[in-house]
């Protein structure tokens, strides 16, 4: 993982780090034919940035005459590439980006402005373009001219504070390596087809074996076998074993690996493969902490590389075939563009096949994993990954690829709150991508890691539960209908390992259901109804998903069709007599749940909440502490708009009004508060600010701030 649409560590680990960049500059690719007077300011700045990924936010205001589609072309000074873009297309071709607008911001008229924003990858220098032109027309800032300006420096990540060590372990509980039994290798491991799909589905041993410096401390327990028999009960065929060996290698030349750190590795392994369990050993931040030196210290890093595959191949040689090796997670070079990231990423994976089959034994015929750069599901990176395994002609390889979703949606940014069409063609559009490429030439793909980066337990609100659901149903199926192996990325934010229990048992059941069938849902799992006064009827939309509506459930006893609820094609309504009975006393909050059965899958709980709209309450405070009272009367909050009184947006992201929840705004039930982070303040200039607080019931709240040095101010409208 190495960005915050692709990968959890940035999540799990690393604080923001904040870039500004301004640019008002010129051209890149042969002009297209300009009509009438031309010209643009271009304003690029990177609010985020973190070893390896960033975000980026672009302002295009039109200094000429008005525009009917526009298109925004640069290079990147430096091997940056977009990864993921909203309010834009990309495309691109080396360092040469072209942004192309969407239906909906295709115009802007004389002095007016657009933007989009994009998340993207950098290694070692993340430098500003210094040239942008806008259909074809280079930016000056003026109308007409040359270039003038040029981008302000990029500034250094800020370095990273490792969580504290918890002492080495040097006598896990259980069985010490030397007796923990040993599966015998099987005599004809299966081709690697049935393999993979034997895997299906896969759960990985997150934030343990690859936490820095040691297992304990990222804050997951000590992994013991009853962890692995718990996750093996649950229906689970296969466990990724992330391991960092960075802190437990000696010095060149020989980098050898600690025995007491490989004997742990050893006893896992050897746990989980007397669970019954495939297991996929892999290199996992080691890609980060020097492997992505590789452009300009190949020596060292092939040395290192070639030590470690050594040694682990040998140590594994004789294990089961259900082991699998997975050369290195997420790889990403310093310096490169993608065209040079996939020329090393090709040479990698080259050498770890080559070197694994070297040691013979069980590893001759061993499934091996190889990533695309970045394990990106871009067509380029999986085509050049495609030739790489192709120009191996070994059958025993297989493909992976990692999904976090669209990144709006993975976050709530952006006003991406929903599972909307944008979410589910991503998703479909990803998979494809891997399916065409891979299995439908009988390469089968591990998706080795996916979930959405903000779903966690100590970041509560952040994806609301019910949108979950239908990602966690929608992304099972795509898989299975695919023929992929999914392995979700469990840090701790699904089971609970000193418990052993889900965090929340509806989510595990959606996404073990969606293993094997489909599960109905709605436009919503909640129905608001007031505090008070008379009661009205709701209405829902069903999502079948291919199955049939059975009916309505209350506490095991199914409600009565045409009485307490209708259905008309794909609207289902509960009447204002029924959910009169359901509200009950009326108290803030849940008052009870129904269920919607369908004919197949998990059904579908509808909450039926009483709420009031919320009151907001005048604060005074600074930039680094402010507090809003918020009384939110049985309400939850979705997202919050931020824009100055001229309309423009205020607070990070610049590019839109939603601010990303958590990271710029948050509730605090325990002080009855809505919070604005010190990270929003530091892009909110000394204006007046207008909030606009959405709700899942639907209701909006306005709230004025006014910022005067680190002093602020605010008040309910």
């Amino acid at each position: 993982m190495t960005t915050p649409a692709r990968h959890g560590r940035i999540r799990r680990l690393w604080a923001p780090v904040v870039v500004a960049l301004v640019a008002l500059v010129g051209a890149l690719v042969p002009a297209v034919g300009a009509q009438g007077a031309a010209g643009c300011r271009v304003e690029y700045t990177v609010p985020s940035q973190w070893p390896g990924g960033f975000t980026a936010d672009v302002t295009v205001t039109n200094l000429g005459d008005s525009l009917d589609g526009w298109r925004l072309a640069w290079t990147f000074p430096s091997g940056q590439r977009v990864t993921q873009a909203w309010n834009a297309t990309t495309r691109a071709s080396g360092g040469q980006v072209v942004a192309t607008n969407a239906a909906y911001n295709a115009r802007v008229p004389s002095g007016g402005s657009v933007s989009f924003g994009f998340l993207g990858s950098w290694t070692g220098n993340n430098a500003a373009p210094t040239t942008f032109t806008l259909n074809g027309v280079t930016c000056t800032g003026q109308v007409g001219g040359s270039p003038s300006a040029t981008a302000s420096p990029t500034a250094s990540p800020t370095p990273v504070v490792t969580p504290s060590p918890t002492p080495d372990v040097t006598t896990p509980p259980g069985p010490t390596p030397s007796t923990s039994p040993r599966p015998t290798p099987s005599s004809e491991p299966a081709d690697a087809m049935a393999t993979v799909a034997a895997m299906q589905p896969g759960w990985n041993l997150g934030n343990t074996l690859d936490a820095i410096p040691d297992e304990t401390a990222w804050g997951n327990p000590l992994t013991t076998r009853e962890l692995l028999h718990h996750v093996r009960s649950e229906g689970y065929n296969s466990i990724r074993i992330p391991v960092t060996w960075t802190d437990h290698v000696g010095p060149a030349p020989d980098h050898t690996i600690d025995p007491v750190w490989l004997a742990r590795v050893e006893q896992v392994v050897d746990w989980s493969l007397d669970e019954g369990f495939y297991v996929m050993l892999n290199l996992h931040h080691d890609s980060w902490q020097w492997a992505d030196d590789y452009p300009t210290d190949r020596e060292a890093v092939l040395t290192r590389y070639r030590a470690l595959w050594d040694q682990i191949a040998v140590t594994f040689r004789d294990r089961s075939s259900r082991l699998v090796l997975e050369s290195l997670n997420e790889p990403q070079f310093a310096g490169a563009t993608d065209e040079q990231g996939d020329v090393l990423v090709q040479e990698l994976n080259t050498d770890f096949v080559e070197r694994v089959r070297a040691t013979g034994g069980g590893n001759a015929t061993r499934l091996l994993v190889l990533p695309t750069l970045h394990t990106s599901s871009e067509q380029p990176r999986l085509d050049a990954l495609a030739e790489t395994i192709e120009q191996l002609d070994d059958p025993n390889l297989a493909a992976t690829v990692h999904f976090y979703g669209w990144w709006p949606f993975s976050v709530n940014i952006a006003g991406g709150t929903r599972y909307s069409t944008e979410v589910e063609q991503d998703l479909i559009g990803s998979f494809d991508r891997v399916t065409d490429t891979f299995v439908e030439r009988g390469v089968p793909v591990v998706v080795g890691e996916w979930a959405l980066l903000a779903w966690d337990h100590t970041r509560p609100g952040i994806i609301q539960r019910g949108e979950f659901l239908k990602y966690l149903e929608a992304v099972g199926y795509h898989a299975r209908t695919r023929g992929l192996t999914t392995m979700v990325w469990d840090a701790g934010q699904f089971l609970d390992r000193n418990a052993l229990t889900w965090r929340d048992e509806g989510v595990h059941d959606m996404m073990r259901a969606s293993w094997t069938e489909r599960s109905g849902t709605a436009s919503s799992d909640r129905v608001y109804l007031p505090g008070s006064g008379s009661i009205t009827a709701r209405s829902l939309t069903l999502n079948p998903n291919g199955t049939t509506f059975r009916g309505l459930w209350h506490d095991g006893t199914e409600l009565v069709r045409g009485t307490d609820y209708t259905v008309d094609g794909d609207q289902l309504t509960l009447t204002g007599p029924a959910l009169t009975r359901l509200a009950g006393e009326r108290g803030y909050g849940v008052a009870t749940t129904v269920e919607a059965r369908f004919s197949q899958g998990v059904p579908w709980a509808i909450d039926v909440i009483t709420a009031d709209v919320p009151v907001l309450g005048a604060a005074t405070g600074t930039t680094t502490s402010f507090a809003i009272p918020a009384q939110l009367r049985g309400d939850q909050l979705a997202t919050m708009e931020a824009r100055y009184d001229d309309g423009s947006n205020a607070g990070p992201p610049s590019w839109t009004s939603y601010k990303e929840f958590w990271s710029s705004f948050r509730p605090d039930p325990a002080t009855g508060t809505i919070l604005l982070t010190p990270e929003f303040f530091a892009e909110v200039a000394e204006e007046r600010v207008t909030l606009t607080f959405h709700f899942w019931s639907g209701e909006q709240v306005t709230y004025t701030i006014t910022r005067t040095g680190t002093s602020v101010v605010g008040a309910p409208e």
